[in-house]
């Protein structure tokens, strides 16, 4: 209690300019979130805390802010750091600097290969990491009973962790008809969280939604239209608006972005990689993407910290007011979201914030995941008793996938693609060693021409998944992965053309993120012998293995009627 007087004390007089601020930021234009107005003046900085705003301040250290503008840390409401494909001690290296001082991350990639150590791995690296990584419990571990898993997470794993101070509550409630069934493995975890829920119910409306409200969920990052934003909205749901590699919603939902719907959303990335934030941005262009839309700055920098604050309880955070965190990120253009400076706990994000760190936690036992023996061409032979197939018809950029009803060629007992219809096989393999389960269906949309494509990313089981036109080139494609203990691979006509390994769980590099950024725009680029023009081409294959999302989908146990959720036949 000692050291709370003392440091009360300590920002009264530097607030009051008894005493000399650790650092003050002189002559800056400072944006209110509260009313709208930009002022110019100081900002006195004591500790980790803002101790004055707007005043004439002296301090220890003192930056000119003369021509900048300063506004409160951005928040990604919902990212989940795993497919960014580097450790959260790269992670923060790599966004910290474009202003996101706090991220709310889920981990259950990782706990879908680890289960429980993955959770105390990010809350390791959280309790040494600068910025604030806020871990929410994973609650869906495997998310649904059509696929498997490496790790299985039970109510009891996931409700000890309720009272976890470095979590917000319980991960996207992925289980929809779980929670509509009053499935009591499913309530628990709810009951155990009490109502700091995240959702994820893409398209549910009606009275199912209420249902799935009135159990406790809080938001949602699904939303793919502006009427289905609009419903949730007005039934009380916080709305993360998504900018994440594939799903990307942001301009369709900008007509949302208002100052009176502001304290209702939230910006989130879900699931960007290094190559797209050094090109692009991460929430900084978001942001900035936003205002040149047209949308109001007021209602756009609300959402990108207060609003996110609010929501998740972090009352210490999201304006640039005395007493606040002082997380402060200095624009030399705010309209544009250029970013000059950032400030995290009151320090400035340098190399040398990122030296005082020490160790990363130990990623050792995500090591050799993959227990998958070697496959042979004959692995991917489809028998079938007829010629008309469901088909994944994948739309790109987007999540949601097409349920096509096409005949392919069959010669009365084996069923193979077409790459002049552009329809290419595909199959998702178990890689845990626990059923050698091998899902096989038909997907189009891929552009491929030759050759196959794979990946241990395969959400939310990350099973290995591959696609092709070839059964020859995919059981190579699936072999290169078993080698390299995951990651992504390229084969065309027999050859191996490029493999970039992941080989922390299959899902992480343990190179740091300017390598990463390298590597993927290599193995880009390789994919590109096959045919295939997909901008994302291994993320739009990771997410066809997740059957919760519509409309088709592929596990290791074989293709997914999302509506019905059940299998179909191929």
């Amino acid at each position: 209690m000692r050291r709370e007087l003392e440091e009360l004390e300590k920002i009264i007089d530097e607030a009051q300019g008894n005493t000399g601020a650790s650092l003050v930021i002189k002559n800056v234009s400072i944006f209110h979130l509260t009313t709208g107005e930009m002022s110019r003046g100081d900002i006195a900085v004591c500790g980790d805390r803002i101790a004055g705003v707007g005043e004439t301040y002296g301090g220890e250290r003192e930056i000119d802010g003369s021509g900048l503008t300063a506004v409160p840390g951005f928040i990604d409401a919902h990212v989940h750091v795993e497919s960014s494909m580097i450790t959260p001690f790269e992670f923060e290296r790599c966004v910290l600097p474009r202003g996101v001082t706090t991220a709310v991350c889920d981990p259950h990639e990782l706990s879908n290969v680890a289960g429980t150590k993955a959770i105390d791995f990010f809350l390791d690296s959280a309790r040494r990491m600068c910025m604030d990584l806020r871990v929410q419990i994973s609650s869906c571990v495997p998310a649904t009973p059509l696929e498997t898993a490496g790790a299985e997470l039970s109510a009891a794993d996931v409700c000890r962790y309720a009272a976890e101070p470095l979590s917000s509550g319980l991960a996207e409630l992925m289980n929809v008809p779980g929670v509509l069934s009053k499935v009591p493995e499913v309530l628990e975890k709810a009951a155990a969280f009490k109502g700091r829920i995240d959702g994820h119910c893409p398209m549910l409306v009606g009275k199912a939604l209420n249902a799935y409200l009135a159990a406790g969920v809080r938001n949602c990052h699904e939303c793919s239209t502006l009427e289905e934003a609009q419903e949730k909205l007005r039934k009380g749901m916080q709305i993360l608006i998504r900018e994440g590699s594939v799903a990307r919603n942001l301009d369709t939902l900008l007509p949302l972005i208002t100052v009176g719907n502001a304290p209702f959303l939230g910006f989130c990335t879900d699931d960007r990689n290094p190559l797209d934030i050094a090109a692009t941005g991460h929430l900084d262009y978001m942001i900035a993407h936003a205002i040149e839309s047209g949308a109001d700055p007021l209602a756009v920098y609300r959402i990108a910290s207060y609003s996110t604050a609010q929501h998740f309880g972090l009352r210490d955070r999201g304006l640039i007011a005395p007493g606040y965190k002082a997380d402060i990120v200095l624009l030399s253009d705010w309209r544009k979201c250029r970013i000059a400076h950032v400030l995290k706990n009151g320090r400035i994000v340098d190399d040398a914030l990122f030296a005082s760190r020490g160790l990363p936690p130990d990623p050792s036992a995500f090591l050799n995941s993959i227990q998958l023996q070697k496959v042979t061409a004959d692995c991917f032979k489809v028998f079938s008793k007829k010629a008309e197939t469901p088909v994944i018809g994948i739309v790109e950029l987007s999540l949601t996938t097409e349920h096509l009803e096409l005949e392919l060629p069959f010669d009365g007992r084996e069923k193979k693609c077409a790459p002049e219809l552009d329809v290419a096989k595909i199959a998702v393999l178990e890689r845990y060693g626990k059923n050698g389960g091998i899902g096989l269906g038909f997907v189009k949309g891929f552009g491929m021409k030759s050759g196959a494509i794979a990946s241990s990313v395969g959400h939310d089981s990350h099973n290995i998944c591959v696609v092709g036109t070839s059964d020859e080139d995919m059981a190579l494609a699936v072999n290169a992965l078993i080698d390299s203990q995951g990651g992504f691979a390229v084969v065309n006509r027999g050859k191996v053309v490029d493999v970039m390994p992941l080989p922390l769980g299959g899902l992480l590099s343990d190179h740091d993120f300017e390598t990463v950024e390298k590597e993927l725009l290599r193995i880009h680029e390789a994919v590109k012998v096959t045919g295939c023009p997909l901008e994302t081409p291994f993320l739009q294959l990771a997410f066809l293995p997740l059957p919760v999302i519509p409309f088709l989908r592929i596990t290791d146990r074989g293709v997914v009627d999302v509506a019905g959720f059940d299998f179909i036949e191929v």
